[in-house]
């Protein structure tokens, strides 16, 4: 029979160094050790649960009391049922039944230790959960917090560079810094299309190298071609995002009834109502005699169109203005100025796209002067009333 002594969950001591060395590892917020506030947690729980060490004497005493207590009564018990059974044979039974007394006692015990440090485990293991969660928790939030400041200071960042980039002055490279072959450039492009006939592609070389020429010489912020070029008022049209301020002279009157005016007027109507651009014209005429109902519808055909429409009579303005231009001339977002120049027989013999500011700001100068002189479409009504009547009398002559 053993005697030899084992762990009592009675003992005061904290936790041996075998749980404090087995334990589980708790990770924290970067896989290691858990917050300070975990661990402190888990250092308690770990304190609380029930010694490991051996019971005291006293246990062990009376349990050995108890063995002594079964085995003399067993003894009595045999000496009086069988006076006849030897002395040694009653000694013996005697011990058997104190032995046994001694180990159900032993044996209870470690069921209720068993039971009992379950119970602490499952305790520990709770609590441990519990830092773990906490532990979780604050990390996470702390995760949180540091993605809210970076994003921050982040979309700060970004907006503070946003605002100090300004427009760069020359958004564009100019073609000037470069040398460009204009005719091997159009060839390339020839050559890349390669349309058959071989006519197209002569055609096709000869359209590139007028376009190219156009574009290297708007490097310098001027172009021009012969004749009238209804293409670029169109696209010029097209691109304007703000405002078109034009002048008609009596020389391009029977432009209006043309199939290129209809194509115009139909571009500046989508300007107006897509892009909410402002288009104004101011029609000049060279004397009064031209004020007839045929100019009045045409006013009335573009008031409907929503262009802003006024009628100056050029004799009839003040001397400062009729010493300015008359040649036509269109100016688009106040950057860039369309202009038709005449010969001495009122032929238009050329266009020019002029982007010089100086220029440019002249020719709006010279638009806001008309433009103030000018009269509405009502007043124009009247006129042409008093015209037909005789009852204007001013460049009859």
């Amino acid at each position: 029979m053993s005697t030899a002594q084992s762990p009592q969950p009675e003992d005061p001591a904290g936790a041996s160094p075998t749980v404090r060395a087995t334990g589980p590892a708790i990770p924290g917020p970067q896989g290691g050790a858990p917050p300070a506030g975990a661990r402190d947690r888990l250092r308690a729980a770990l304190a609380a649960q029930p010694g490991q060490g051996r019971p005291g004497p006293p246990r062990w005493a009376g349990r050995l009391a108890v063995g002594a207590v079964l085995g003399a009564l067993a003894w009595c018990v045999t000496a009086l049922l069988s006076p006849q059974t030897a002395l040694p044979r009653q000694l013996a039974t005697a011990l058997l039944c104190a032995a046994a007394a001694v180990l159900v006692q032993r044996i209870a015990g470690l069921d209720r230790r068993l039971e009992e440090h379950s119970r602490n485990t499952e305790s520990l293991l709770a609590k441990t959960a519990d830092a773990v969660r906490e532990g979780l928790r604050r990390q996470d939030e702390e995760l949180r917090a540091a993605l809210a400041r970076h994003s921050e200071d982040v979309r700060q960042l970004i907006e503070s560079r946003v605002t100090e980039v300004e427009r760069p002055a020359d958004p564009y490279p100019q073609l000037d810094r470069v040398r460009v072959d204009v005719p091997e450039l159009a060839k390339s492009f020839a050559e890349v299309l390669a349309p058959q006939p071989p006519i197209l592609f002569t055609f096709v070389r000869l359209e590139m190298k007028r376009v190219v020429g156009y574009m290297t010489d708007l490097t310098n912020l001027s172009a021009e071609c012969p004749g009238e070029n209804h293409d670029w008022m169109l696209a010029l049209t097209r691109a304007a995002e703000q405002s078109v301020c034009a002048t008609s002279t009596s020389v391009d009157r029977e432009f209006w009834n043309s199939e290129p005016a209809s194509r115009y007027l139909q571009a500046q109507q989508e300007a107006i109502e897509e892009r909410g651009v402002s288009v104004r014209r101011v029609f000049l005429l060279e004397s009064a005699r031209e004020l007839d109902d045929r100019l009045l519808r045409l006013c009335e055909e573009q008031e409907l169109l929503r262009i802003e429409v006024r009628v100056a009579v050029l004799p009839e303005l003040p001397p400062h203005l009729q010493r300015g231009t008359t040649n036509d001339f269109i100016v688009y977002d106040e950057e860039a100025s369309f202009e038709i120049d005449q010969d001495l027989r009122d032929v238009n013999v050329r266009t020019r796209l002029i982007a010089r500011q100086d220029h440019v700001q002249d020719r709006m100068k010279r638009f806001r002067e008309l433009w103030d002189a000018g009269m509405g479409v009502r007043e124009l009504e009247v006129r042409v009333d008093d015209e037909e009547d005789g009852t204007w009398m001013v460049d009859r002559g």
